[in-house]
């Protein structure tokens, strides 16, 4: 049985170092990687790197390499390959599972303001702050170009690429991140707004918690959903379980 895991998450690489362990025979195991990150941390098991060429080379990929299951790991905010992989799943008829994180809920004392979209984020941010820390990675960056008043530090494991806000200092770093470390980070630069997506998970999370404390706002873009009929778990155990199933149902 070939499986094939749409990665680029903790996620994900959690689904293949869970499948790989005891090495359970006629199991192959290929997660692919979009190759934005520029020194990615790579699974065990076989792996691709790059794009296929929209929804209909996905699924001349699961044809040509026999995948029999697909689970799509991405971040909740790949939006475009979650779409193609829900439409080459159909095309193949190979099963699809969508592995996905539980979003961030707020709690007493946050002062949240949600978005649906980049755009919409940055048509709400003026009226929140000036300094605003930008946690939404470097590819959504054009969505605030053409905000020239506040002034932005941008966090991104990999530098930006034009467009970008004109007044903008860029942090290189990756999580996880330490709340003493969000907490330094929000004085220093004198922070008075936070713009983060709601990618959940624990890792990237404490900047919430210093947010909160400080008594800044956030502005939260919310996740785009999953394809309707695409069956959804939160976590790598509930994925490599249904792998597993698959496996025992598939044996002759």
């Amino acid at each position: 049985m070939h499986v094939l895991i749409l990665g680029g998450t903790t996620e994900a690489r959690r689904l293949a170092e869970l499948l790989a362990a005891g090495q359970p025979a006629g199991l192959r195991v290929t997660t692919s990687l979009a190759g934005r990150v520029s020194a990615p941390r790579t699974p065990p098991g076989e792996v691709r790197i790059g794009g296929f060429g929209g929804a209909e080379g996905l699924a001349a990929w699961l044809r040509g390499h026999a995948v029999d299951l697909l689970v799509d790991a991405t971040h909740p905010f790949a939006d475009t390959i979650t779409r193609n992989a829900a439409h080459a799943a159909a095309t193949t008829r190979v099963p699809l599972l969508a592995l996905r994180r539980p979003g961030w809920r707020p709690v007493e004392g946050d002062v949240w303001h949600e978005a649906g979209s980049l755009a919409e984020a940055a048509e709400l941010l003026p009226a929140l702050g000036r300094r605003v820390f930008l946690t939404i990675g470097r590819m959504g960056l054009a969505a605030f170009a053409a905000l020239a008043d506040p002034w932005f530090l941008v966090r991104s494991v990999d530098a930006p690429e034009a467009p970008c806000p004109p007044r903008m200092e860029v942090l290189l770093d990756r999580g996880p991140f330490t709340l003493d470390g969000e907490r330094e980070l929000l004085r220093r630069h004198r922070i008075d707004v936070l713009v983060t997506k709601d990618s959940g998970g624990a890792a990237t999370a404490p900047k919430l918690t210093a947010a909160r404390e400080a008594g800044l706002p956030v502005l939260v873009v919310r996740r785009p959903p999953v394809p309707e009929g695409v069956p959804v778990v939160a976590e790598p155990a509930q994925a490599a379980q249904w792998v597993r199933e698959a496996q025992a149902g598939h044996r002759p």
